[in-house]
């Protein structure tokens, strides 16, 4: 299985990026504010569940890739460092406010689809998915399909703590989201570019 100290280099890359404020802290917090904590419960449920989606579609296709074709993962995984770089560099380029607007309420069965398709469209986890995640993965430890499933997992659980923070704080956190934008911005972008960074060396192995 995956060496110990693999796992813990990607449980620190992981909470990296679960710390980030995103689409998905956004729309829980945007939730929690305007219908109260069960639709912040249940758009974080929906949130983790999309994840899963995430976790099957990289085991289904990322382990095909790193056991059959060097040269479509070096690709995939080039275009996940330009990627990391340039959402790192737009964090402190972009004028854009961070905030959650509360939206109309809903039924508690649509805000967790809702939750789920946030998370499957957010290009936050799906770039973390396609271009981080599979450094971490040794063809040698065993199954690249099972690794990529612990990995995905462990992601999914780190990012429901994060999550349930966000939805018993939501009022707080959403204060503060919306006073500090540009100091998010810029921690995003520093956490960013340290991924591109760990994603381009780890390449060069």
């Amino acid at each position: 299985m995956i060496p110990w100290s693999t796992y813990v280099l990607f449980v620190g890359a992981s909470l990296a990026l679960v710390l980030i404020p995103g689409p998905n802290h956004l729309y829980i917090t945007a939730r929690g504010l305007a219908q109260g904590r069960a639709a912040g419960l249940a758009s974080a449920f929906g949130v983790e569940t999309g994840t899963l989606v995430h976790i099957a579609a990289a085991a289904a296709g990322l382990s095909y890739l790193i056991t059959k074709s060097a040269t479509l993962f070096a690709i995939v995984k080039w275009a996940g460092v330009g990627y990391l770089v340039y959402m790192g560099i737009r964090a402190f380029t972009s004028k854009e406010q961070a905030g959650a607007e509360a939206p109309p309420p809903q039924p508690l069965g649509k805000v967790f689809l809702e939750g789920l398709v946030v998370n499957v469209l957010n290009p936050k986890v799906t770039l973390f998915f396609l271009s981080l995640l599979p450094q971490f993965v040794q063809p040698s430890a065993g199954s690249p399909a099972l690794q990529i499933v612990v990995l995905g997992v462990t992601l999914l659980l780190l990012g429901l703590i994060s999550d349930m923070v966000y939805v018993f704080t939501a009022g707080a956190l959403g204060a503060r989201l919306a006073s500090r934008a540009r100091a998010l911005r810029h921690f995003s972008g520093v956490v960013y570019l340290g991924l591109g960074v760990l994603t381009a060396f780890a390449g060069r192995k």
